[in-house]
């Protein structure tokens, strides 16, 4: 059986992958993986990264020279990954493309129902004995026009989560889903979406042509108080345009899962420190911005399945037969 190297490894996915392993020796770093980390890969044949390892060209050089012949990332990007190196190496790089869709959407759903009712600040108002309404108006999701970027597997089930909230739901994708269109989606192009839309949500991958795709140009194609939702990848979002759309109350509400710098800072308590990230310190200044730290995947069915595939892919490359979560070089 393969001895395998999990770096960034969290003491929750210890659980799931102890309970869904076979017999490989499952070697458990809390380091991230980088150029200055490879090393400790020694001794193992795979090595499974997350959605903030690093695997450069010099990393992954390290990697083969110390005896590494899969990448297996236990997450569905791989934005990471230096996928021209990955294969001039002859690495192959396989991922889990799907995990419980619909944990995501949910935690999705959750911000936007805690950021227009604001329960988040209600509940810390009434532990502390203030039972005023001061504040907390909130407005109905029921009737609203939400543009969906990306109408993916979790792009889909949002979708379908607004429509059943009686939204009227816009969406721009490549591939239109002729299902959801059936269902009442409407698809448009990106400019209309952008334009029309009171809630967007954004569920799409971090590609070249992704990034920023939320910047001050198409900030200024929204309405006056537009509700942005991104549980995607963190650089879908121009942040620091985005804090000064917050400052000028173009946006109305923002609730991110995601943050384009969130290396460092989130899967970690850094409650006793002083966060040295100015953007993401402002950020959690305004009371119209919801944050959480990469959490909309954590469900105990996600973590099964991601345990479940992320071994299924490392079994398959062991015994030779076909990679079908393969990610092309």
């Amino acid at each position: 059986m393969a001895g395998i190297a999990f770096f960034s490894a969290r003491p929750y996915e210890r659980t799931f992958f102890d309970r869904e392993n076979s017999g490989h020796s499952l070697n458990y770093l809390d380091a991230p993986l980088d150029e200055k980390t490879a090393r400790l890969a020694a001794g193992s044949s795979v090595v499974c990264a997350f959605v903030n390892d690093h695997l450069d060209r010099l990393t992954m050089q390290i990697l083969k020279e110390n005896g590494i012949g899969l990448i297996a990332l236990r997450c569905a990007g791989f934005n990471n990954v230096d996928l021209k190196a990955a294969a001039e190496l002859g690495l192959p790089v396989v991922r889990v493309p799907a995990y419980s869709p619909y944990a995501v959407a949910e935690h999705t759903l959750a911000l936007l129902l805690t950021l227009c009712r604001k329960t988040h600040r209600a509940f810390n108002r009434v532990r502390e004995g203030n039972f005023s309404l001061d504040g907390l108006m909130g407005f109905d999701i029921h009737g609203k026009t939400v543009g969906v970027l990306g109408t993916g597997k979790i792009g889909a089930i949002f979708s379908r989560i607004m429509l059943g909230m009686g939204c009227r739901v816009l969406a721009y994708d490549l591939r239109p889903d002729t299902a959801l269109e059936q269902a009442g989606v409407l698809y448009v192009d990106i400019d209309r979406l952008f334009a029309e839309s009171d809630i967007i949500s954004l569920h799409t991958p971090l590609l070249p042509q992704t990034q920023h795709i939320i910047n001050a140009t198409t900030l200024a194609k929204m309405k006056k108080g537009v509700v942005i939702l991104n549980t995607s990848r963190g650089a879908l979002l121009d942040t620091k345009a985005v804090v000064r759309a917050l400052k000028s109350e173009h946006i109305g509400g923002l609730a991110i899962d995601v943050y384009e710098q969130e290396e460092g800072l989130f899967f970690q308590d850094l409650s006793g420190r002083i966060l040295q990230d100015d953007t993401i310190a402002r950020l959690l200044t305004f009371p119209n911005v919801l944050v959480t730290a990469h959490q909309a995947f954590f469900t105990d069915t996600a973590m099964q399945q991601i345990a479940q595939t992320t071994l299924r892919n490392i079994d398959d490359w062991q015994a030779g037969k076909p990679l079908i979560n393969l990610v092309p070089g």
